[in-house]
């Protein structure tokens, strides 16, 4: 997942929740006692309230509004709302469980780079944001749950997904037959749980010819989306952006050339469950490997655990880092610290390429000289000492073999991470509590 994307998305989100968390607090002090204490769900140990579910549909009438989409109507557009949040309670429950965190510090710096995307230092954006009511604890802690969501995925899904070399040359014996157009797309999903029974397949895919049947008769795509769509993008709309048939999942970088512009797919079925097609618009656009900047670094990882905190583990490496600054060899540091496969090479990584590291180490990265080490950075794998050995502009055949890993790794990324949300709220305990049983 993008963490520029994250952030922006997330930012806009936030200032949201909180403008409509205001609007709640300017009804009467008896009314705002009644619905703080109200709970509408209990997701395993913690619960949702009443004001929260308010504030985030407050949120998405807002955001649809001013994208000119037409509001569902409420009781549709809170019950799908609710089941989001029950499936954002799960995941930041079990990255707390599992030790996943992101520090101050972290979360400093994200909010510094939103800043700077608003063209404010972080004081004036702090200032900008209590002036219309935002408290600035709230945004904070809607920025962190929205980080922790998205390392969640790295760790979880994206770091486990295998592209095999079989696979690579597949890929590169049909690119020329898929041609060089790209796909605008926009996107519906309803989501089956892991054992489905029958009835409720039955259920599903009888609502999924419904909406398509809607859509078909003229109704608004980005509506229903907002109504019905269990993918991330549902809220917005549902819109994927443009997409190389490479970077779609194979089920439909199947359909989608078949439509024209403006049409909407038949249901289609996957694993996650029934899928919704619109085609906004196609063009063209090369597909192949322009040449970009490579590092060969090597690095150092301490990973945190039970025994390991957090502060030791960065304690240990600024130690090898003045060790490194006084001339050790780092390779030799490697191989008798680190705790990644790679300290047998003196933790030698080879020549990455944009996009091959998570964000965070990355970005450190890219930051050094050849030949300069870092400070202890983090990522969802541990802190990590960087150094950076050299660097060069690649366009051999290997950076070709690796823009297809890239779009393998896309593809199957996004159907698992599907596959893994479906697992998560299924394993959840979860309990509505309606105003009947109050």
């Amino acid at each position: 997942m993008n963490c520029r994307c994250i952030l922006a998305g997330v930012a806009l989100a936030a200032t949201l929740a909180c403008l409509s968390g205001g609007q709640a607090l300017a009804q009467g002090r008896s009314a705002r006692v009644i619905e703080a204490d109200r709970i509408v769900a209990v997701v395993n140990d913690e619960v949702i309230t009443a004001n929260e579910l308010r504030a985030r549909v407050a949120q998405v009438e807002w955001q649809l509004k001013k994208q000119g989409t037409e509001i569902p109507p409420r009781d549709v557009l809170q019950q799908h709302i609710l089941e989001r949040l029950i499936v954002d309670r799960a995941q930041i429950q079990f990255a707390r469980e599992t030790g996943l965190t992101v520090d101050d510090a972290q979360l400093d710096q994200a909010l510094a780079r939103i800043a700077e995307g608003s063209r404010m230092d972080l004081a004036q954006f702090r200032a900008s944001l209590e002036k219309d009511g935002i408290p600035w604890t709230k945004f904070r802690e809607d920025i962190r749950n929205e980080m922790i969501i998205g390392r969640l995925k790295e760790r979880e899904v994206d770091s486990k997904i295998v592209v095999s070399e079989g696979e690579i040359d597949n890929f590169l014996e049909s690119a020329g037959q898929m041609g060089s157009e790209e796909f605008s797309l926009a996107h519906i999903l309803l989501r089956v749980p892991e054992q489905p029974r029958p009835e409720q397949l039955a259920r599903l895919q009888a609502r999924a010819e419904d909406i398509v049947a809607q859509l078909r008769r003229g109704a608004d795509f980005a509506q229903l989306a907002a109504s019905y769509s269990d993918a991330p993008d549902g809220l917005s709309g549902g819109m994927m952006g443009w997409r190389p048939p490479e970077r779609l999942p194979a089920l439909f970088a199947e359909a989608v050339p078949k439509l024209k512009p403006g049409e909407v797919s038949e249901v289609l079925r996957s694993p996650a469950g029934f899928h919704i097609l619109k085609l906004i618009d196609r063009r063209g656009g090369a597909i192949k490997a322009q040449p970009v900047e490579q590092t060969h670094a090597r690095h150092i990882l301490i990973k945190t655990s039970e025994l390991v905190s957090e502060a030791e583990a960065r304690r240990r490496l600024i130690g090898l880092k003045e060790r490194a600054d006084h001339g050790a060899n780092f390779a030799e540091l490697a191989r008798l610290h680190s705790n990644d496969l790679s300290s047998s090479k003196g933790g030698d990584l080879g020549w990455l390429s944009p996009g091959d590291t998570v964000p965070e180490f990355e970005q450190a990265m890219n930051r050094l000289k050849p030949g300069e080490v870092s400070d202890p950075v983090k990522s969802p794998f541990g802190w990590h000492l960087i150094q950076v050995l050299a660097r060069r502009m690649d366009v051999s055949q290997e950076r070709v073999r690796q823009t297809a890993r890239m779009a393998l790794r896309e593809r199957k990324a996004d159907e698992a991470y599907q596959d893994w949300l479906r697992q998560m709220r299924d394993r959840a305990y979860v309990e509505y509590r309606t105003e009947d049983n109050r």
